[in-house]
């Protein structure tokens, strides 16, 4: 299989799995949580390796998923004491975990392939390296299968539980009240994200998965209310950003992440702009049209 055509796909099921769980964190106001759980996962991968003294263990996989639901708990934990905020509470456990992670890999990892660097910013012209060995036979990049094992379980997912989901997203009391469990959902969705992440991890970097997580979601969500469409335009803008990108840096001679993260970046901006329910012309358009009603309501009224 053609390398250029691996790498434009494993960009595109990056960023659709991403996208996909991507709609309801930012729907929950849990959109950072994303770049915490790329990052403390690092920790989950380095006492892994410790463990088993194998870069390739899948134990590696069940350290770092292990780590995101712990990174998760933990966040909960403080939040629901009443003390903190959310984003605070995130603001506390990230750097925590993540700065564990980086003083044990400089002090007892030092001559192990472990970079941070490559690690944050990830490289997908390097994905098509890993292939896929069956009984000899070379069928593909790790990458494709692993993602394409992840983007199955999140469309399973979000197809048996689209109700629960819905429902607990945007009215977790309601939810309660009729027997459903947000909290088992909530465990459940950021155990996804988490798995998500460490899939992505090695191929793109914590980087392009935070931007695949945040900025299609986001942007879905300054064009429509609707959460079907919501979940259909995010998979979708994640998918263009990325071949948009890959393109872009073929012909600048760039890093492939950097370049999809910059597109992902431009078209938010865009929407941000020009979204016509949402956009920032809209809005201003929307307070002069209220200014100038409310001026003419005085008006007539002191006549």
């Amino acid at each position: 299989m053609n390398p250029v055509f691996e790498i434009q796909l494993i960009a595109v099921l990056v960023s659709v799995a991403c996208a996909l769980p991507g709609v309801f964190l930012v729907i929950r106001g849990m959109a950072m949580m994303t770049d915490a759980i790329t990052h403390t996962i690092l920790l989950g991968i380095v006492v892994a390796f410790f463990i088993t003294q194998d870069l390739n263990s899948p134990l590696l996989i069940v350290g770092a998923a292990f780590v995101g639901i712990l990174t998760v708990w933990l966040t909960e934990l403080i939040h629901q004491t009443k003390l903190l905020d959310k984003d605070a509470s995130i603001g506390i456990i990230f750097p925590l975990l993540f700065s564990i992670a980086i003083i044990l890999i400089t002090r007892y990892a030092g001559d192990v392939h472990l970079d941070t660097d490559s690690v944050l910013l990830g490289e997908l012209a390097f994905a098509p390296f890993d292939r896929f060995i069956v009984f000899g036979m070379d069928i593909g990049t790790q990458a494709m299968y692993s993602m394409s094992i992840i983007l199955v379980l999140l469309l399973l997912f979000i197809g048996f539980f689209y109700k629960e989901l819905k429902l607990t997203s945007f009215d977790p009391l309601l939810a309660a009240s009729l027997g459903f469990s947000p909290i088992l959902l909530h465990y459940a969705l950021m155990s996804l994200v988490s798995v998500t992440a460490v899939g992505a991890f090695e191929a793109v970097g914590s980087i392009l998965v935070v931007a695949f997580m945040v900025g299609p979601p986001v942007s879905a969500y300054l064009l429509t209310n609707r959460l079907s469409y919501m979940l259909g335009i995010s998979a979708g803008l994640g998918a263009f950003n990325s071949l948009v990108g890959f393109q872009l840096s073929m012909y600048f001679d760039v890093s492939i992440a950097g370049m999809i993260a910059v597109i992902t970046g431009l078209t938010f901006m865009l929407i941000f702009i020009f979204s016509p329910k949402k956009g920032f012309i809209y809005e201003v358009h929307r307070k002069k049209q209220q200014q100038k009603s409310l001026k003419k309501a005085l008006e007539n009224r002191s006549n």
